[in-house]
């Protein structure tokens, strides 16, 4: 009998063993988890669009810098141009990222008068190679894209990772941006930095972008330009992205295809966020769409309509907010660009706008620059 008993605990031991040994296969050992990283937990890759700026470094610098885990965060930087230096620089970071090559660097043909404007066909070119590799040979589910010259907040991680479920789930939205084209210092509230919105803008500038969403366009993705592209009814389709009141990205690249297009009136003063929010843990139900509209609207329509002047001269009586009306595109530009905010329209959307709405700082006061109640739609002439 003790002899039987022997064998039986001889055997159990076996076992346990083998199923330790087995464990590894199904559940990480807490030496390898990453801190704080729940199982099953979704991997968003950071693809970083590169071509021949060595600054690169500072992007990749500060991404690496805030990641909270290589696993859940892996860094892609796809390269174009085939500049030997940049490329070093990429190499320099061994395994902390992937770096691909764009493999086709040739010209394009395009007509003469759009020689000028070769760059941004090439960068359309890239986009779409780069998008192709993140989500048909690797597999992933969604995406954030980074320009080179761009550099991240310390919760840039935690805005994405707490936006991707609503994303998901909300048909209304078709992105969400870490940008704020009029986060200018003295246009947004720094008490306020874990405020979010809907926008019917694309943003750009550090955006997430679904795998269904970019099955959607990549049949239909344009030769050039193709950011304005996005900004077209027939793409965005009414949908919304997200945006913060204030930037999780900062843009230092004076220098590129754009040359300095708006950079020194407006980019080069954008606040970037230097507070970390939790946004995981905060409630954002709020930005579904029919709860966030009715709130919006409500909040907007029922601000006391102000003067121009008073608005300039900083002559508000109270904590506002107000509401400051225009009717025509003319008077929209002229209004916006009085005030400093960006006054530029694309398909008739203005930057940052919400049914047609900019909300922004002036003198510590919220500004509504509205439309008259009632509007509808947008319109594409306005541009």
């Amino acid at each position: 009998m003790a002899d039987t008993f022997e064998a039986e605990l001889q055997l159990q031991k076996e076992i346990l063993m083998q199923i330790q040994s087995h464990q590894s296969l199904w559940e990480p050992s807490n030496k390898n988890k990453p801190k704080d990283v729940v199982p099953h937990d979704p991997v968003i890759p950071i693809l970083v669009i590169a071509c021949n700026r060595v600054t690169v470094r500072r992007c990749l610098d500060k991404l690496l810098q805030h990641r909270p885990s290589a696993e859940l965060y892996p860094v892609i930087v796809s390269q174009d141009c085939g500049h030997a230096e940049t490329a070093e620089v990429i190499r320099s970071y061994g395994n902390q990222v992937t770096h691909l090559k764009q493999p086709d660097l040739s010209d394009i043909p395009v007509r003469p008068e759009h020689k000028k404007f070769q760059g941004y066909y090439k960068i359309s070119r890239h986009y779409r190679w780069a998008l192709n590799q993140v989500f048909k040979t690797l597999s992933h589910s969604s995406v954030v894209i980074v320009e080179d010259d761009l550099e991240v907040a310390p919760d840039f991680f935690e805005y994405f990772r707490a936006l991707l479920p609503l994303l998901k789930s909300d048909p209304s939205l078709w992105c969400v941006s870490a940008w704020n084209d009029n986060g200018r210092d003295g246009y947004v509230d720094p008490g306020k930095a874990n405020l979010l919105y809907r926008t019917d803008f694309f943003p750009g500038l550090g955006w997430m972008l679904l795998r269904e969403v970019w099955e959607e366009l990549e049949p239909k993705w344009p030769a050039s330009f193709w950011d304005d592209w996005m900004r077209q009814p027939e793409q965005r389709r009414n949908r919304a992205c997200i945006r913060p009141e204030i930037s999780r990205t900062l843009t230092f690249g004076r220098q590129g295809v754009s040359l300095g297009q708006f950079f020194d009136k407006y980019l080069r003063y954008i606040k970037l966020n230097t507070e970390f929010v939790p946004f995981t843990k905060l409630d954002l139900s709020y930005l579904k769409e029919e709860t966030y509209r009715e709130f919006f609207e409500k909040e907007v329509y029922s601000a006391p309509v102000v003067k121009y002047e008073d608005v300039k001269q900083g002559q508000l009586k109270g904590p506002g907010p107000f509401r400051l009306q225009y009717s025509s595109k003319d008077s929209f530009k002229i209004l916006a660009k009085n005030l400093g905010v960006m006054d530029d329209l694309k398909s008739g959307v203005p930057r940052t706008g919400y049914r047609g709405v900019v909300s922004f700082i002036s003198r510590g006061r919220r500004i509504f620059l509205a439309p008259p109640p009632g509007w509808t739609q947008y319109d594409p002439t306005w541009s």
